[in-house]
């Protein structure tokens, strides 16, 4: 059984700070990669950073610069350290975890396996 569960959403001002954190029980795969993504109102859920085992990281452009996603040494929990926020960053903040049969790749929706329930991030200007 694999379940994820985020932890640090909440409010926040423009400019200001977030940190947003996923525990993963169980393995999701025999190569996996998590991913943070996020789902505004009315809008696709959007993939913002990924991280494999090797600890390679991406980035969508819209935050790149801004936001850190980062691991445990043990890779149970990940991390979305997010700065310099912006109202456009508003949205639900979803955890996932590459499926089986991904190639290690997150990059996608498709590509997910497990989802946690999400934490809300609002940002105001």
């Amino acid at each position: 059984l694999v379940l994820l569960q985020e932890s640090g959403g909440g409010s926040a001002q423009a400019g200001g700070s977030l940190r947003l954190s996923c525990t993963i029980t169980g393995k999701p795969a025999s190569t996996y990669c998590m991913a943070w993504f996020r789902q505004a109102p009315g809008k696709e859920r959007e993939r913002v950073a990924e991280i494999d085992t090797d600890n390679y990281t991406s980035y969508e452009e819209p935050v790149e610069g801004r936001f850190t996603i980062s691991q445990d040494n043990d890779q149970k929990t990940i991390y979305l350290q997010m700065n310099n926020l912006k109202s456009e960053d508003t949205a639900m903040y979803y955890c996932g975890a590459g499926a089986e049969g991904s190639g290690g790749y997150c990059y996608k929706t498709e590509l997910i396996g497990y989802w946690g329930q999400g934490t809300q991030v609002t940002v105001s200007s």
